[in-house]
């Protein structure tokens, strides 16, 4: 008896910033960077038609909770889960991050749209203290920028901020054919690996009003930054933290701007 044809995929939402992978060899070194082992909790960010999860289900873990925003994907890819595999209806720019605590750690991985991938990440790094991994496909440009060092045109507010908290490395780069509908931009694949807690930031909201104060005039010198900003704790806080105020923001180490935050938060 001839088997009904499978339904066919529904059409990528260009409002959700759909890219689809298609590549299992590329789906299978993502979920690599996870550095899997057997009581392994991993969350898969946007799993979509499933080519990253069936990865991370083939490779040893205890848990795998999938955080789909795609009211047609999250019910197929519960419809198809494994055993350990749980599928959410969520929106993870909304996640509560801060609920992955170090006494319930997890992994995580995804293939962010690239018009979220910046401010999730912006929050999960900050919020997810028990992350112990992380494996993200984002777009070139923003990988660059994450990755970025002091002194390159890439390095800014994002790249200060999440390296505050973990070591983005850049792992690989992926072309637009691996993907249905192709982008028109190449893709980047980072791992994450958390920096210790003492590692941190003591006063992160200090820290993230001085990023926006600094990278909105990255052109300019942080001495006449700080005199023109309106905060009166920040007038001479270059020379306090022993910085020439004649160097512009992107010339500045991520513990340059750390050290600035604690003397500003000292001074509140």
């Amino acid at each position: 008896m001839k088997q009904p044809a499978p339904a066919a995929q529904p059409a990528a939402k260009k409002s959700l910033g759909q890219h689809f992978l298609k590549h299992d060899h590329i789906c299978r070194r993502i979920a690599a960077l996870l550095l899997p082992e057997s009581g392994d909790r991993v969350i898969e960010i946007g799993p979509g038609p499933g080519a990253l999860t069936r990865a991370l289900e083939a490779q040893p873990h205890a848990r795998l909770l999938l955080l789909e925003k795609d009211n047609h994907w999250a019910a197929e890819r519960q419809r198809q889960a494994g055993t350990r595999t749980q599928a959410v209806l969520c929106d993870a720019l909304r996640f509560d991050w801060s609920r992955i605590t170090p006494d319930y750690p997890w992994k995580i991985a995804g293939n962010l749209p690239y018009n979220v991938a910046s401010p999730m990440l912006w929050d999960m790094v900050a919020q997810a203290r028990g992350l112990l991994r992380g494996a993200f496909m984002v777009q070139k440009e923003v990988g660059q920028r994450l990755a970025a060092r002091p002194g390159t045109a890439q390095y800014g507010a994002l790249s200060v901020w999440v390296q505050s908290f973990v070591s983005p490395r850049l792992e690989f780069i992926v072309g637009p054919g691996a993907f249905s509908p192709p982008p028109r931009v190449d893709s980047a694949v980072l791992s994450f690996t958390p920096l210790p807690p003492e590692a941190r930031p003591l006063h992160a909201d200090h820290l993230s009003r001085l990023l926006k104060i600094c990278f909105q005039q990255r052109r300019k010198q942080i001495g006449g930054i700080f005199r023109r900003s309106g905060e009166s704790a920040l007038q001479d806080l270059p020379q306090a933290a022993n910085l020439d105020p004649n160097l512009r923001p992107e010339q500045l180490s991520v513990a340059d701007f750390q050290n600035l935050s604690l003397l500003w938060a000292a001074r509140a």
